[in-house]
């Protein structure tokens, strides 16, 4: 009763904050056009698969099992949501699927006429985005449901005390593959032994980006034979520490590309106003030469990955302050040595490659300098972390396959 009520009183509120909130305002306006939008798309005789993910990363996450899913049964239309606006926005027209919609709010009518329409034969969550009123609503109906890439913490709210109802909703899937045995073993104190330790399909993911065309011909041109160091996913922490060292290293053999997290013009009018010499946006690379440049600004989205190919020394950001930590296994991939701030204690492969030694974590400006320092001065050095880190990845791949080896629909 009180999580019902709760869900009423969460939409009340986010139809409030959606006059003082463009990213609210698109989830508010994107759920009221749901479903218009499946029945229009589907019809009764249809054969669905559903995805769902709280947002771009758990996408980004999911999507190797997404694409072998997608290979593998051609005939069945797939419906895709995301809670967040930030998934859907960037990915409300991926080729993976046929419907890309936001997911109504968990109330209990609203799961039924969801579950009308999609009537999906499989269903496929990714990490943790758990909503208990669709999830019985599958049960009812006895349909199938699994959980992929779950990654679980004792602090989280299935394993208190107040936590039952959650903890009903878990039992609702049929698997749950989790990437660690921690998570594991939480599960099975609350009596879910329906688990498999697959790992984290990130890996894959990530392994996938090497077969990809990631050619970028004004990255090659703006890099030229330098040193480059790609800045990822930063926040104004990251580039308070970054932009002096970037004002007395930058020069045509040290070159910097930054990607803010945010691309809005107050985010990037921050770096700007701070850079003491010459740059360039990406905004601006068809009207301007790059190649004369040693800092390359990118302000548009969709790039990074690709853009990782081309570095010799990776900072990826978010956890010099508490956003959290970005994705490191996207440069990790490319066999580069990677630095990062010091709180990551929630994300566990930067404790493991911080163990092994393929990343570096620094807290301040004397220490960032210090790791940039001993890497830009030394090929040898470069090499040594960032075959580490390509090792890593290597050694962590196949959980698409476990997966897959169980989907049978």
């Amino acid at each position: 009763m009180l999580y019902n009520l709760g869900i009423h009183i969460l939409s009340f509120i986010l139809k409030i904050l959606a006059f003082f909130n463009l990213k609210i305002k698109k989830g508010v306006e994107g759920r009221r056009q749901t479903f218009k939008l499946l029945k229009k798309n589907l019809s009764p005789n249809d054969k669905t698969i559903w995805f769902h993910c709280a947002s771009l990363g758990e996408y980004e996450q999911g999507l190797p099992v997404f694409e072998s899913i997608r290979t593998n049964y051609p005939s069945y239309k797939i419906v895709l949501t995301f809670f967040s606006p930030s998934g859907y926005e960037i990915r409300k027209n991926t080729p993976i699927a046929d419907i890309v919609t936001y997911l109504p709010l968990d109330t209990k009518l609203n799961a039924k006429q969801f579950l009308n329409i999609v009537n999906p034969e499989f269903t496929v969550f990714v990490k943790y985005d758990i909503w208990p009123n669709i999830l019985y609503e599958l049960k009812r109906r006895d349909e199938r449901a699994i959980l992929i890439s779950a990654l679980f913490r004792k602090k989280h709210s299935y394993f208190k005390w107040y936590g039952n109802h959650l903890r009903k909703a878990l039992q609702v899937f049929e698997h749950i593959f989790v990437q660690d045995e921690n998570s594991k073993k939480l599960l099975q104190n609350i009596s879910i032994t329906n688990v498999t330790i697959s790992g984290d399909t990130r890996y894959d993911r990530v392994s996938n980006q090497l077969i990809q065309n990631n050619d970028l011909s004004f990255i090659s041109e703006f890099k030229g034979d330098s040193l480059c160091v790609v800045i990822g996913s930063s926040w104004p922490e990251d580039e308070s520490i970054l932009i002096d060292y970037i004002n007395k290293t930058a020069s045509k053999h040290l070159k910097f590309i930054i990607a803010p997290h945010n691309i809005n013009k107050v985010q990037i009018d921050n770096i700007t106003k701070k850079l003491e010499l010459d740059y360039v946006l990406f905004s601006e690379k068809n009207r301007k030469e790059v190649i004369g440049y040693s800092v390359f600004i990118i302000d548009t989205i969709g790039l990074l990955s690709k853009i990782y190919s081309y570095a010799d020394i990776a900072y990826v950001g978010g956890a010099m302050g508490t956003t959290g930590l970005h994705n490191i296994l996207e440069p990790a991939v490319f066999g580069i040595p990677i630095i990062i701030g010091n709180n990551y204690d929630k994300f566990p492969e930067a404790k493991t490659m911080i163990k092994n030694g393929g990343v570096l974590t620094v807290s301040s400006k004397n220490t960032l300098k210090n790791g940039l320092d001993n890497l830009i001065n030394s090929s040898e050095k470069r090499l040594k972390v960032g075959t580490l880190n390509e090792n890593f990845i290597k050694k962590n791949k196949g959980a698409v396959n476990q997966i897959m080896d169980y989907i049978r629909i």
